[in-house]
Order: C-alpha cells, then structure tokens, then sequence
C-alpha cells in the first residue's frame, strides 16, 4: 500500500513515535504510485508503474540530530530504524542553527488530490499516448513523448504534538515533434492536477505545427529585438528568479540583495505590472497548505505592483533577525493581462516569437544573468504577424531587467518546466530590448 489516509498515516507515526527515547523525535512517512509511457519515433519504447513508500525518523538530543529511514513497516523494523536514529544523533556534531521542533498546528484541507488523476491506467495513459502518436504520423513528423501521472502522500509528527497530512496527484505530457531530415522541430508541455483537462491530441497539434512551420528558418543578425515569450520559454526565464529567501538576500548573495548592504524589501525591483505570489488555494494550480518545517502556508505577496512585499524567513533566520518565519510558497504564480498570445502578436510591429527557451545557465547570481537558446519553433514577426522561421540564437538576459522591460501580459497558463519538473501558472509576455548575442546553427 503506497498511499496511506490520514487516519492510517496518524496511526502508524504514533505507533513509531512510542518506540522513541530522545529528547525529541519527529517521523515523516511520505509515498507515491502512478505509471509512466516513453515514446520516441512515433513507437511507444518504455511503460511502466511505480509504487513506493517510506519513512524517515529523526532523533534530537540538544542540537544533535540524526536520521534513518526504512521501507518496511513490521513491529521490529519500526522500533530498529528509531534505535538506529537515537543512535547516529548521538555521534552527529552539534548543530548551531538547530530550532526546535514545533507543537501542535492547524493546517487547512488542501485541493492538491484529484481522484481522476489517481484513477489513471495503462489502458487511458495508452490510449493518450495513441492519440499523440496519430497526429505525429498524419503529419509526416517523428515524434518523442513522455507522459507521466502520480498520486502520493506526505505525513509529518513530531513529540510535541505536531500533525500534518496531504496528499496529491499529477499528471505530466512533453513532447518534441521533428521532420525526418532533422532541421525543424517543435515542442509542448502541459501539467495538471486533475487529468481530464489535459488533452494530448491538442498538444500534438500545436507541437506539430511548431516543427512543421520552421522549415527553412532564416539568419538574422542578433542584438536587441522586442520578443514575445510564450509561456514556456518565460517559465524557463523567470524560475531563476522565484527564489524570495530573506537569508541569502541579507548574506548580499542574492538579486534581492543591496549594495552596500541590506535587501531591496519594499523597493521597486520590476515593471508595476508585475504581481508574482504564492497560493495554495488557487484552483489551477493548488499546494500543500504546510511546508516541511511544520509551519502553515497561506497566501503570500512575493512582488506586488513590481514592489518587493516579502521574504522567505527560514524559522533559524526569522529567531536570529527577531521577525516572523516566513515559509516558502508551495507554488508560483504570476498574474497575467487580458490578451491572447495571438492578439500580442498583432500588436507587435517588428519583433522575434520565441517558443522555448532551454540549456540555461547561471552567469551571476546577484543580477541573475542568464545564458542559454532559443529552440523548437522561433519567428520573425513584422506588421503583427508572423513572416517567417528563424534560426536559433544564444541569448545573454537577466529576468529582473526583463522584467523592467515589460510592454504587455497575456492571459496566464499552466506550464511546466522540464528542468525543474515543477508548474506555474505564467503569462505570454512581451519584452522590449530582449538580448540575443550570437546565432546557433541547433534546432
């Protein structure tokens, strides 16, 4: 059994927590099933279903703590990986950053389990996958696949009383589409909570059109040109950005950081039109209502208005700088405008479509500039419409000074990012004096 109810999960931890002798003692049993289809070629090459469970105990004597874990769950096993925790904790060195554990809580019921999603067989991931398939081949493209759904638990208690429980189901789709000479390609991602909006065919589509309509991509010089980003290729951008940690700011290791000392909390950082929180309870993109430290999660004001509201204060940091903890959001979202993707096309007199964004890297971490290329389906748009493909190019930008550079937002989607494995829900955005260094000969 890989997915525990909370009432089971709360009835094996106590049992564990009963077998402890340190001066605390905290349990996280956490699990997940779900199944998996791999295609390439237009050929399905792998499938598979994954179930998994397991627990770890943590034990405390001062600021020494120590861990062990376990996959089976019998009388002996439960009571030998406590006595092996108590064990490593009292040869661990101190920990001068250790917090106490926390008591008890009150965590709201989260919208993060889908029971469609759950539901899912090799039988309906097959049929998914068929559909895809079916489009690749009608048009004449190869296609590379991956769809991926789980269901899973998380569970935490500690010996001061502390409970939380959540559980949570997913389901993934990528897939690159190119012609059988190699030199066109396009791509798709989608990522939901609940399985019947996702529509694979749909992706198909607009990934095969992508390949199909870059044929023949054209040269252009690089340099600064006006970009709309679709949504993928902003995620792929802006993930560098969503980490809002007050420590790494104060330490003057961060963007958020300012010179001479001091963050840049309650200043102006991006374009007004900028609004990027955390909230576990938006619909299309839900998280868990609690963070790993046992500390509740609600709706939390990252940028408002391109203003810096808050900070992630780790409960060590909070206690030191004498402010609240702050946890980290269990998602990300950005707020978008009114206008299709199409419609900021239209609005565009000259100016470069990029779809995709990948193979990013970090150049400075206190600008957050980037390196990385454009791929899967760039073009050149004059007089609102899209003329023709173009070749790839290696791009040298910076999130935050994109950001300053913000025309327009279009209407947010889901999207995930294949680098991170995680979802947010981001707009298509139009960007002013996008920075395109030199052109790549890749597809």
């Amino acid at each position: 059994m890989a997915i525990y109810t909370k009432e089971q999960a709360q009835a094996l931890l106590k049992k564990v927590l009963s077998y402890s002798k340190a001066e605390e003692c905290e349990v996280n049993l956490n699990g997940s099933e779900g199944g998996n289809v791999r295609y390439a070629l237009n050929n399905v090459s792998t499938a598979g279903d994954i179930s998994n469970v397991g627990l770890a105990v943590t034990s405390v004597y001062g600021k020494k703590a120590g861990t062990a874990t376990i996959n089976e769950f019998d009388d002996a096993a439960l009571e030998r990986v406590v006595r092996r925790s108590e064990e490593l904790a009292q040869l661990a060195p101190a920990n001068p950053e250790y917090m106490p554990m926390l008591g008890p809580g009150e965590f709201k019921e989260s919208m993060t389990y889908n029971a469609n999603t759950a539901a899912m067989t090799p039988e309906s991931r097959a049929e998914m996958v068929g559909k895809s398939i079916a489009i690749t081949k009608d048009a004449k493209l190869n296609a590379a696949g991956f769809l991926e759904n789980s269901s899973g638990f998380n569970a935490v208690m500690n010996s001061k009383g502390l409970f939380a429980y959540n559980k949570s189901s997913d389901v993934t789709f990528t897939i690159t589409t190119r012609n059988d000479a190699g030199t066109a390609s396009g791509y798709a991602a989608r990522g939901f909570t609940d399985v019947s909006k996702l529509d694979t065919a749909s992706a198909t589509r607009v990934a095969a059109m992508k390949a199909n309509s870059s044929v023949g991509a054209r040269a252009i010089e690089p340099g600064k040109y006006t970009v709309i980003l679709e949504p993928v290729a902003a995620t792929y951008m802006l993930e560098n950005m969503f980490r809002f940690d007050a420590r790494s700011a104060e330490e003057g290791r961060s963007f958020l950081s300012k010179k001479g000392g001091g963050t840049r909390l309650g200043e102006q950082l991006v374009d007004a039109k900028v609004n990027i929180y955390s909230d576990p309870f938006n619909t299309d993109l839900p998280g868990s209502t609690w963070g790993g430290d046992g500390l509740p999660r609600e709706k939390t004001m990252w940028i408002e208005n391109g203003v810096v509201k808050n900070l992630a204060y780790s409960r060590y940091w909070a206690d030191k700088k004498g402010v609240k903890p702050v946890p980290n959001g269990s998602n990300i979202i950005m707020d978008g405008g009114t206008q299709t993707l199409e419609e900021l096309i239209k609005g565009t007199e000259k100016g470069i479509l990029v779809s995709r964004l990948w193979y990013i890297r970090m150049v400075d971490p206190q600008s957050l500039l980037l390196t990385g290329l454009t791929r899967d389906g760039t073009y050149y748009i004059e007089n609102g419409k899209i003329k023709f493909p173009i070749k790839n190019f290696r791009f040298n930008e910076s999130p935050v000074i994109m950001l300053n550079n913000l025309e327009a937002l279009g209407k947010q989607e889901r999207s995930i990012s294949i680098e991170s494995y995680r979802s947010y829900l981001i707009p298509p955005m139009k960007i002013r004096d996008f920075t395109f260094s030199s052109l790549s000969d890749a597809v």
